[in-house]
């Protein structure tokens, strides 16, 4: 029983379409489901800031004139509740890409891993996807200083330690989003 099984296996492979699409069909699904775990963990974190922000209290300045004012609290809670939506965005157009490879994909009961699949939807998903995580990640990094600012002092006081951390944070962000930009762009190259 198990020698036939392994013919059928090699026999299905053999044909270079379906094996091109199962394995393609297999990535994008691997690609959907990082994408969806990673915004999950990030779409908690925002809630959680969100639900528990009350910057008044934790200012770690000393010079009153360099304590954030109300429009840097403003700009930090919109930035948060932009960031939540860009990623609730993609983790929904993520899920419903998913949720289409795999009832098309139960339609083929004899081809389990073979799903038919218009390309150019599946691509524009996945930037789409992709997309919202990045500009989810930027919000983010944008409400991250003004919590710098709300609790080490505003940039423009030229405090050493908001500044650095600022740097820091962006440019430790940013290399992350250009790795990641670069490669959803080579995706879709090969």
């Amino acid at each position: 029983m198990a020698e036939s099984d392994i013919e059928t296996s090699s026999n299905h492979n053999s044909d270079n379409s379906i094996s091109n699409t199962s394995t393609t069909t297999s990535v994008h699904i691997s690609a959907l489901d990082g994408i969806v775990n990673a915004n999950s963990l990030f779409t908690v974190a925002v809630f959680v800031g969100i639900s528990f922000d009350q910057p008044r209290d934790l200012t770690l300045t000393d010079r009153t004139q360099c304590n954030a004012g109300l429009d840097v609290e403003r700009d930090l809670v919109v930035f948060e509740v932009i960031s939540f939506a860009f990623f609730l965005f993609s983790s929904l157009v993520a899920q419903g890409m998913k949720l289409a490879i795999n009832l098309l994909n139960s339609k083929e009961t004899e081809e389990v891993f073979k799903a038919d699949i218009n390309c150019d939807l599946l691509r524009l998903g996945v930037v789409g996807a992709a997309g919202g995580s990045i500009l989810g990640c930027m919000f983010l990094l944008l409400s991250m200083v003004e919590v710098i600012q709300l609790r080490l002092g505003l940039l423009s006081c030229g405090i050493s330690l908001a500044i650095h951390t600022v740097l820091a944070l962006v440019v430790l962000v940013s290399s992350a989003l250009s790795v990641y930009i670069f490669t959803v762009f080579y995706s879709f190259r090969k």
